[in-house]
């Protein structure tokens, strides 16, 4: 195999709902996805049956493994390096004698021997390659997106990010970079973009000087910006629409995302007219959700359970909601699992983590509260102390977007992947890709 290829994984987009925005474009608007639709291979991909099963961490896993839930059984984010023995396309790819990178693959263990680059995600405890480079910038993404809700960027944070501009410098793309970063001011769900497009000028700058003949990219801006501003856009009807302490009437976020995934697909249309196959897949995507309901995260993991008198191992924060706590022993485990099942709002009587799975030494959690926390709003430990819940908890968002079975996959007329003439399960993705090695 002489050509490369690239997957780019843009999470959860639902392109029913591009093509509306392409359709009714000026003839110069979004140019780079007008060709994915008309020049590109497509077909559609379906994943899991119930509805607690679609979660993205759950259908790139069977991209990645190439077997549906019912058979790999990965049910949360980080769960991957619980299963040791399942091999991942990376590592297939490689064992056939081929150099593979990845940035940000979700829910992937690095189990790669010599890794051109491997810069994990930042949920799943696992090693980013050896560079000293690839670890600044996976930590700065665990802190960056761990630490969103409260707006905390850490000084290392701000340092790699600087290191990233200088060592990535491009003209145009380090300007469209800084043009973001202002803009997210004035429009907040600009923020996840500019670490779409920051890591986007990481894999452009690391797979020219790297080489190599596989690489993913995952982009999960546009899964961000559904789940919380579906609402605002102009093609969603019958729908609630967002309030305006939330999100102007003016403002439609779908069309700011897609204008810069518009310019990163861009990018890649120039390396696939250098000999680079792609394979552009959302894995599902989202539709609207149909219920008024809010999401809040611990400000402060370690903190809160330190309050509500849990005696804990350590705490690992998950994506939105969702923590993982790690116990010495299961006498603790289960004293706190009593603890956080009683925990419960003053005034509506509702329980604060209503979904806590138990494991081995760990308990799995989320915070489920579904109502909006107000200043007066307190929670109930026990009988001997209350707390401030609004003092405790930031606000992520009202849920916009839900999870739906379909996605989307377009491929480079290049590659050697067949265009199935009826929709597949999202599995099937691992299989194709493995007919280019």
């Amino acid at each position: 195999m002489n050509s490369k290829f690239i997957l780019i994984q843009l999470n959860e987009i639902n392109f029913e709902l591009v093509f509306k925005y392409l359709s009714s474009s000026k003839k110069n608007e979004f140019k780079n996805l007008k060709i994915l639709k008309n020049t590109f291979k497509f077909f559609e991909t379906y994943s899991e049956d119930k509805y607690e099963n679609l979660e993205p961490w759950i259908q790139w896993v069977s991209v990645n493994l190439g077997k549906d839930f019912n058979k790999h059984k990965i049910f949360r984010l980080g769960d991957i390096i619980n299963h040791p023995k399942e091999k991942q396309i990376f590592e297939l790819i490689e064992n056939r004698g081929f150099k593979v990178g990845a940035i940000s693959p979700m829910n992937t263990e690095n189990r790669l021997k010599k890794p051109a680059y491997f810069i994990s995600d930042p949920w799943t405890n696992t090693f980013s390659d050896n560079s000293n480079f690839s670890i600044r910038i996976s930590n700065m993404l665990k802190q960056t997106v761990n630490d969103n809700a409260s707006g905390r960027i850490s000084f290392n944070s701000i340092m790699t990010i600087i290191e990233i501009i200088f060592k990535t410098f491009h003209y145009k793309r380090t300007l469209i970079l800084l043009k973001l970063v202002f803009s997210s001011i004035f429009k907040p769900w600009n923020k996840s973009l500019v670490l779409d497009y920051l890591i986007h000028m990481i894999h452009i700058y690391l797979f020219k000087k790297k080489i190599p003949n596989f690489s993913s990219i995952f982009f999960n801006a546009g899964a961000h910006i559904q789940h919380h501003y579906l609402y605002s856009s102009k093609y969603i009807k019958d729908f609630p629409k967002n309030p305006k302490w939330y999100v102007n009437s003016f403002s439609d976020p779908i069309e700011d995302m897609l204008k810069i995934y518009d310019i990163i697909i861009g990018d890649y249309l120039k390396l696939y007219k250098k000999n680079t196959n792609l394979c552009v897949s959302t894995g599902l995507r989202q539709i609207p959700y149909n219920k008024i309901k809010f999401y809040y995260r611990l400000k402060n993991h370690s903190t809160f359970l330190k309050k509500v008198g849990i005696k804990f191992h350590k705490v690992l924060p998950r994506m939105s909601r969702d923590f993982e706590v790690i116990f010495e022993n299961e006498t603790d485990l289960i004293n706190s699992k009593k603890v956080l099942e009683n925990i419960h709002s003053d005034k509506s009587n509702l329980k604060i983590f209503s979904e806590i799975e138990e494991r081995h030494k760990s308990l799995f959690v989320t915070l489920n509260y579904p109502n909006e926390i107000k200043k007066e709003d307190f929670i109930v430990v026990n009988s001997n102390l209350k707390l401030n819940f609004f003092k405790e908890v930031a606000f992520v968002a009202i849920k916009n977007g839900m999870h739906d079975s379909k996605g989307y996959v377009f491929c480079s007329p290049n590659s050697f992947i067949e265009t199935p003439k009826q929709s597949v399960h999202v599995s099937k993705i691992h299989d194709m890709i493995l007919s280019n090695f």
